[in-house]
């Protein structure tokens, strides 16, 4: 019965044509489809026709990918009207932010133009879909690299991005988002599974698994560099002044860990989902049917790390608060000048400029950036 739907798909008249030129054929996403999840043609449409309304799943996701559009563009703009947070790790925390924002607007798409959706796409609008997607998780993975070797850098050096060094900083912003869109852009290129069906991902039918399993390494060797780069940044605060355990330094390091952690948490049921459909079929492991759920539970990371900032940092939380007071004054109607001005209170970033301005321990005057 197998080789018999096999059969059927492979009927599909794609093999005489060039890959490109399938780009716009909208009846190859049909076969693949079907071909990925064992199914006939007729089967396929039975079973979308089945999932025309959304579901409870993609109800809640779109409510959380609002949430997080709004709470990223909240970090947003904290970030550019506080000149307290024009320092190389707020801008490296904005730009995780702003992947987060990205991943969040990509999900509502990807969820708006799934299901029975998905075969009115075209192929490259599809690849384009999926890709978006893939760009923003690969920014997130490269900014949280950047914000790593920013930590080691101000832990072991003093005063790196100084007034001539911010080039440094942005084009290291800069290579983070050229990087991503080149890897979330190679199956659009041409790597990808046309004209290969049975190298094709089933829970990205168009996907290459070499393609995925590529991608999925390469985020597992930098998630590992990252941890290796806060192991050897821990090792070296305790190990350099007896109050650096108490210093404005170690809490932000306790931040961005707090921030990988989470990350890992939240995507590592996705990678081991990514590296499963790999290597094994929808007949010998069904629970790839069920990948939406933990690309669901994946997506929760970027509705957390604005939380996280919040809860850790006092100057993040006055902030915060200025903007949606600012908004509420406007919506209102009443003058919001008293919104625009500078933030007066005491921060931690300033006690921490004042309180260690004669240290001479690198840990300690690296305090431009403390969270």
């Amino acid at each position: 019965m197998n080789l018999c739907r096999k059969a059927a798909v492979l009927c599909h008249p794609v093999t005489m044509k060039s890959k490109y030129s399938q780009y716009y054929d909208q009846s190859l996403i049909h076969s693949y489809y079907a071909f990925v999840k064992n199914m006939t043609l007729q089967e396929l449409k039975i079973r979308n026709e089945n999932k025309k309304q959304l579901t409870t799943l993609n109800i809640v996701i779109v409510v959380l990918c609002t949430t997080i559009i709004l709470e990223n563009l909240l970090v947003l703009i904290a970030v550019c009207r506080n000149k307290k947070f024009h320092t190389a790790m707020f801008f490296f925390i904005g730009n995780l932010a702003f992947s987060d924002l990205l991943a969040g607007s990509a999900y509502i798409a990807n969820i708006f133009l799934s299901g029975p959706r998905t075969f009115d796409l075209m192929p490259v609008q599809w690849f384009i879909r999926e890709g978006t997607a893939f760009i923003a998780l690969a920014a997130s993975v490269f900014s949280l690299l950047a914000i790593a070797t920013e930590r080691y850098i101000a832990i072991t050096k003093v005063k790196v991005y100084g007034s001539t060094k911010t080039c440094r900083m942005f084009l290291l912003i800069g290579a983070c988002w050229v990087t991503s869109i080149l890897l979330g852009g190679l199956p659009i290129i041409g790597w990808n599974c046309i004209n290969d069906l049975p190298e094709c991902s089933t829970v990205l039918p168009l996907y290459s698994k070499k393609y995925i399993l590529f991608v999925v390494t390469i985020f597992s060797l930098i998630l590992l560099s990252i941890v290796i780069l806060y192991v050897r940044i821990y090792l070296i605060v305790r190990s350099s002044h007896q109050e650096a355990t108490n210093s404005p330094a170690y809490a932000l390091l306790k931040t961005v860990t707090i921030v990988l952690g989470v990350f890992i948490m939240c995507w590592l049921p996705a990678f081991t989902i990514l590296l499963l459909d790999s290597s094994c079929r929808i007949q010998f492991c069904p629970i790839l049917s069920k990948a939406e759920i933990f690309f669901g539970f994946a997506t929760l990371n970027s509705a957390l790390n604005p939380l996280i900032y919040t809860l850790r940092s006092k100057d993040m939380r006055k902030e915060f608060l200025r903007v949606l007071c600012c908004w509420g004054m406007l919506q209102s109607g009443r003058p919001a000048d008293r919104c625009l001005v500078p933030l007066k209170s005491s921060s931690s970033l300033e006690h921490c400029s004042h309180k260690h301005e004669h240290q001479t321990t690198p840990i300690m005057q690296d305090c431009t950036t403390c969270v």
